[in-house]
């Protein structure tokens, strides 16, 4: 049975510790069900994107947590020059 998990960035790619931690799922649409439930704690927790992966295989990413779809680099130059 496929594992489905979460991996956790900063903006730039770097890994971070979740805010709240998740399990492995079993199904894809368990997992994205997961995130939509999470994605603003996991944002005030410090990560800007996410990964999902099947059995350590990236299935797609970097996916932005960021409501308005821009990272927090993207936000920081935006702001410059305004």
């Amino acid at each position: 049975m496929a594992a489905w998990t979460w991996r956790f960035e900063k903006a730039d790619g770097t890994q971070v510790e979740p805010a709240v931690t998740p399990e492995e799922f079993t199904t894809q649409g368990d997992a994205e069900s997961w995130i939509g439930e999470n994605w603003k704690a996991l944002l005030e927790g410090g990560a800007d994107q996410v990964r999902l992966l099947e059995d350590g295989t990236e299935i797609y990413g970097p996916m932005s947590l960021h409501a308005d779809g821009t990272t927090a680099a993207e936000t920081e130059s935006a702001g410059e020059g305004a």
